[in-house]
């Protein structure tokens, strides 16, 4: 069965907005099968922030696939993330100018100098 899930497996994301069938390459599904050997279904808390980021690149590549096509080509599940929560997109930073140093840290600075 771990052929299978190696060849042409994919992953099950539970998302706020439904579930999500994701489309792993190779070495993504080899790295993923390691992950899942032990389990069927994790919580994405128990997950290594390098498995985290291979999640986030498949969601942002939109490597997903549908239910309908999952079950069409009997396509085994590798394993299930629970309670995926989806991360908002970051806010810009803001510049903001530099400050210059209060003279109490400059009159230290230059006693430490001397």
């Amino acid at each position: 069965m771990w052929i299978e899930k190696l060849l042409s497996g994919v992953l099950e994301l539970d998302t706020a907005s439904g579930t999500r069938y994701l489309e792993p390459n190779l070495v993504q599904r080899a790295r993923l099968l390691w992950t899942f050997r032990n389990f069927l279904s994790l919580p994405h808390q128990v997950l290594h922030p390098g498995e985290l980021q291979l999640i986030d690149r498949l969601l942002e590549e939109n490597k997903s696939i549908s239910k309908q096509t999952l079950a069409t080509h009997e396509r085994p599940i590798i394993g299930r993330v629970e309670g995926r929560v989806e991360r908002p997109e970051p806010e810009p930073a803001e510049n903001l100018p530099m400050r210059k140093p209060t003279s109490a840290v400059s009159d230290r600075n230059r006693e430490a100098a001397a």
